[in-house]
């Protein structure tokens, strides 16, 4: 470190040094979630702002700043319960996520927002993750169709018929003068 004039700080397997002001990283830092939860939640008010994030309090994860990523279940990522995955997070927290989302003011709309999920036997592989939205018509399981979706993914990606599926749902009627808001999500622990 002679040439720094800062602090050297090791996190992950990356060093960082601090150099006349710049930031300098030495091995690239690789954001693999180790694990994952699920969770969903419904909110109901007269904002759809703040139906959103009752929605979010009812699943449990309004603390953390969210940030939506695709579709991808990771390989070796480990299925927690959300009360243990929430441990090993703090509030203000960058938390990725797969979320699905719906908001709407219709009265007596059904609206719904689910994750679908198809884990491979093989921890090496990646599996995958659906996330769908939108109004209820009829008796569909869209839970259902979710875990199917994923399914279909991981058999078109590498021929294999997944080892686990499951899904996670959240439904709501839309109440009178108000917006209502679900959500389904698969929170991910870096």
């Amino acid at each position: 470190m002679s040439e720094t004039t800062g602090i050297r700080i090791t996190a992950s397997g990356c060093n960082y040094a601090q150099k006349s002001g710049d930031l300098t990283v030495s091995h690239p830092l690789k954001l693999v979630p180790r694990k994952v939860f699920f969770t969903k939640g419904v909110g109901s008010h007269e904002d759809a702002l703040v139906s959103f994030e009752l929605a979010l309090r009812d699943a449990g994860i309004e603390k953390f700043n969210l940030v939506p990523v695709s579709s991808i279940y990771p390989p070796g990522c480990e299925i927690v319960e959300q009360e243990d995955g929430l441990k090993e997070l703090s509030p203000g927290q960058i938390v990725f996520c797969v979320m699905a989302r719906e908001t709407s003011n219709e009265e007596g709309k059904e609206i719904f927002a689910s994750i679908g999920a198809a884990i491979p036997s093989d921890p090496s592989l990646n599996g995958y993750i659906t996330e769908y939205h939108g109004y209820r018509n009829g008796e569909e399981d869209m839970g259902r169709y979710a875990e199917e979706m994923a399914a279909y993914m991981l058999r078109t990606a590498f021929e294999i018929e997944p080892a686990k599926t499951f899904s996670v749902t959240a439904r709501a009627v839309v109440e009178k003068d108000k917006y209502t808001t679900v959500v389904a999500a698969a929170v991910f622990v870096i």
